[in-house]
């Protein structure tokens, strides 16, 4: 009976140990996942910021051939 109450004890701060250690690979995870979707909106940001500058204003050069004709 000694003997299983040991093992059981093991096992108890076995697992316990690891659950502490998924839970911090669990938050190191999400940090990372924030980070990456915050870098993924200023990218995001910058292309929209980028398209409207490439964009002819008011329609302006729509109609024009282009240089090779």
């Amino acid at each position: 009976m000694q003997d299983e109450l040991i093992e059981l004890q093991s096992k108890l701060s076995f697992q316990e140990q690891t659950l502490f250690e998924l839970n911090s690979a669990l938050v190191s995870q999400q940090q990372q996942i924030d980070s990456l979707q915050l870098q993924i909106k200023l990218l995001e940001d910058r292309l929209a910021e980028l398209e409207g500058q490439a964009l002819p204003a008011s329609g302006e050069g729509q109609h024009e051939k282009p240089p090779h004709y």
